[in-house]
């Protein structure tokens, strides 16, 4: 054994003794790091304990629309959670739009901050955040998107909260008054159509002669034109509404009508008239994310299944002060198919054709 071998395990087992008579035992890798200092630098052997503060994954949150908007507002909430949990540092940029600003922002970000995990929405920006996640393959990407993952580092997920829109559309079917129900929507696009779909379905279900009227306003957020074809459908004859953008629940309010909540709990925006909401958890994805990069395990992949009731990514918010005013058997019959749905014993048909005007 060399002189430089013998000395290196004399001022390991040193190192050892000392630090254990002060607190744990250091890892070996510790060990071999500091005594190799301290043989190659040949200096006088001083022990001293300390512990490296544990280093919080790095998140950014790029949001097309305001954080007011409920589905960038799920994601950007569930982020806030986890940072007051103390598990990451958090940063975002929010109402970035669609006119090619995505981009530039996400360059300026990978640069200037180096996150270790990029959240956000990708929508109308698939291909910007797609060319610059291509381009950062260190840097893990989880964005709301109707595409597919892609290798290396691009993850995927949305918003799989038809099973509660289903829910909500049976206590529609059974509470409307006039036979007609009013549905406003963003776009006809999948995400929006298998969510509208399946309120229909739950509406002809538990009313099989209900009118189901459904708009779209081509825009993910503009509350005063969700309002304007609310009103339009409640002179129509609706008489309940599903707000499945912003600003159809005001509408609902003013005219004293039934109404149901999309992507959050809603009932706040009106208590006496809110009856429940369709409630996207962003929870299970953002927790399953930060444990796949703080664990070196991030792969590119569909997130889907984290947004569904099964996992707790999707439920029926609660009603609130209205459920004394609900008819107790429509109450009973949605908590029974919830179960229903949650035993894996019902499926809620996924349909992402664009819905008729009228159903």
């Amino acid at each position: 054994m060399t002189k430089k071998g013998i000395t290196l395990l004399t001022l390991a087992a040193i190192f050892v003794l000392a630090v254990s008579a002060c607190g744990p035992a250091p890892t070996p890798e510790t060990v071999e790091v500091q005594v190799t200092q301290i043989v190659e630098k040949e200096v006088e052997v001083v022990v001293t304990a300390t512990a490296s503060p544990e280093t919080k994954l790095k998140v950014f949150g790029a949001f097309a629309t305001p954080i007011e908007e409920p589905w960038d507002g799920v994601i950007h909430s569930a982020l806030l959670k986890a940072q007051e949990e103390g598990k990451i540092e958090y940063t975002y940029t929010e109402n970035i739009g669609y006119s090619g600003d995505m981009e530039r922002v996400l360059r300026e970000v990978c640069d200037q901050q180096k996150p270790d995990l990029i959240l956000g929405d990708a929508f109308g920006n698939e291909e910007a955040a797609r060319r610059v996640a291509a381009d950062y393959p260190d840097i893990a990407f989880a964005f709301g998107s109707g595409s597919g993952p892609s290798n290396p580092n691009f993850a995927v997920f949305d918003n799989w909260i038809h099973e509660p829109a289903y829910l909500m559309g049976m206590l529609a079917g059974g509470l409307t008054e006039s036979g007609t129900i009013g549905v406003v929507g963003g776009y006809p696009v999948p995400e929006v159509n298998r969510i509208v779909n399946a309120f229909v379905a739950g509406a002809k279900a538990q009313n099989p002669s209900a009118t189901v009227l459904v708009s779209f306003i081509n825009s993910w957020f503009d509350p005063a034109a969700a309002k304007e074809a609310a009103l339009a459908q409640i002179d129509s004859g609706a008489d309940v509404l599903f707000a499945e953008r912003f600003g159809v629940i005001e509408a609902a309010a003013e005219n004293g009508l039934w109404a149901f909540g999309n992507m959050s709990d809603q009932n706040e925006l009106a208590p006496e008239y809110v009856v429940s909401s369709g409630v996207w958890n962003m929870d299970p994805t953002v927790n399953y994310l930060i444990d796949q990069v703080a664990g070196g395990t991030f792969t590119a992949q569909d997130l889907k299944d984290f947004s569904m009731m099964g996992k707790g990514g999707a439920y029926l918010a609660p009603f609130h002060d209205t459920e004394a005013q609900l008819p107790a058997e429509l109450v009973e019959a949605v908590k029974a198919k919830e179960a229903e749905i949650l035993s894996g014993t019902f499926r809620v048909d996924i349909d992402e054709a664009q819905p008729n005007p009228i159903n």
